[in-house]
């Protein structure tokens, strides 16, 4: 199975005022260091030549930029422009330097990015002040980022995981095949988040077929863990002492293989069935599953329209030393069975209600479904009901179809 996420990185530590000053006039820069002389916390750094002063910043990355608005080669306000269009620059405070107060320039200053603007020189106080207060909401803007950058990388870095696993677990399942008299086909579309279903199907004998759908509560990986573990089980037949035809031991042996205070606290639901084409009966055993759905042929008379084979028996590694009885129902040929998860049915729609299981017994049963493609009308049907594309929760059906005799 693919590796967890590494943990988000920590945030770097927090970065030391630096101020920049471009102003072609030597005696502004000696005022200004004069002006931060004593403030320890704080670096300074000028540049006399205004076409340098993207690389000067470059060098130096400052939180805050003191720019002089009147100087040759490249003036302030055109200053301003080219720090705006340098990604590297883009949110760095500046602080426009005039000798007057004129609206007008003001104007033009913040519509092209100034942050500030100071009739030079101001009172000492009042410049500290400034640095202080744009270089803190500088720092802060980039430790945001930072942590936003390390949860996003987090994030990818989960959904590749996820993707991972649901690759994983789809690989384990068993191709759509034919086994006797009876055709298996199946359409499993995991969530965004990876819930915990799997299912699989296996011949005991030459007559008798086991199918079996289950699902793990919650998401993610460690929920497929589980999943793929108890598939294994019923694949390998791992359950010492336990008779794979009998479906209330068998999920009795899982209750007791399984629980969940040996499994972070997880537990499952699961369907299992045992189908003999031979005799046309199908014994079955459920544990706070969803109930199967027999369909008998259309037209069959005196049929109801559906059979619920239930699922009432409790959730499997809640509560230890429990019994788990079986039941039996008769199949005719024609006859169509499906498992399938919550995921199936339990579908949001944009305005928050809920389409229901009765809604998709109707959908299921409706001549509008043409019984050979079941499985990808209701897929569409959800899609469609819900509005989206993804899921949130794992969509897993299994169609099982009784032909008259095997080819």
């Amino acid at each position: 199975m693919p590796q967890l996420p590494a943990p988000i990185a920590p945030v770097a530590a927090a970065r030391r005022p630096s101020v920049l000053l471009v102003d072609d006039q030597p005696i502004i820069g000696e005022a200004v260091r004069r002006m931060l002389l004593g403030e320890d916390e704080i670096d300074y750094h000028y540049c006399r030549e205004s076409p340098t002063a993207l690389q000067a910043a470059a060098a130096v990355a400052p939180t805050v930029i003191l720019l002089d608005l009147v100087m040759p080669d490249v003036d302030g306000l055109e200053l301003v422009r080219q720090f705006r269009a340098d990604e590297r620059f883009h949110d760095v405070p500046i602080i426009v330097l005039s000798t007057k107060e004129d609206p007008a320039v003001k104007a033009e200053a913040f519509q092209r990015g100034a942050n500030d603007y100071i009739v030079k020189l101001p009172d000492r106080l009042e410049l500290l002040a400034r640095v202080r207060h744009h270089s803190r909401g500088y720092i802060a803007l980039q430790e945001r980022n930072h942590a936003f950058e390390a949860l996003r990388a987090s994030r990818e870095a989960l959904a590749n995981d996820l993707a991972s696993a649901a690759r994983y677990v789809r690989s384990l399942l068993p191709p759509p095949q034919r086994l006797g008299r009876v055709a298996i086909d199946w359409r499993f579309c995991p969530s965004a988040d990876l819930g915990g279903d799997a299912f699989g199907f296996h011949a005991i004998d030459a007559d008798r077929t086991a199918i079996y759908l289950l699902d793990v509560c919650g998401h993610g990986v460690g929920a497929a863990l589980l999943s793929v573990s108890v598939l294994t089980t019923l694949r390998t037949e791992a359950l010492p002492h336990t008779d794979f035809r009998d479906p209330g031991r068998v999920l009795a042996a899982l209750n007791r293989a399984f629980p969940m205070e040996r499994q972070n606290d997880m537990f499952f639901t699961i369907w299992y069935g045992i189908l003999d084409a031979a005799a046309g009966t199908l014994t079955w055993a459920g544990g706070g599953h969803p109930p199967a759905l027999l369909l008998p042929p259309r037209g069959s008379a005196g049929s109801p329209p559906w059979v619920l084979l239930g699922s009432d028996g409790p959730l499997i590694g809640a509560v230890d030393a429990l019994d788990f009885g079986s039941r039996e129902a008769t199949v005719v040929p024609g006859s169509r069975l499906y498992l399938y998860s919550d995921g199936a049915f339990e579908v949001s729609r944009p305005d928050g209600a809920m389409w229901g299981f009765d809604a998709f017994l109707r959908f299921m049963n409706s001549p509008a479904t043409p019984p050979d493609r079941r499985l990808d009308s209701l897929l569409q049907q959800v899609v469609e009901v819900s509005g989206r594309d993804d899921f949130a929760d794992d969509f897993s059906m299994v169609e099982l179809f009784f032909s008259e005799k095997p080819e």
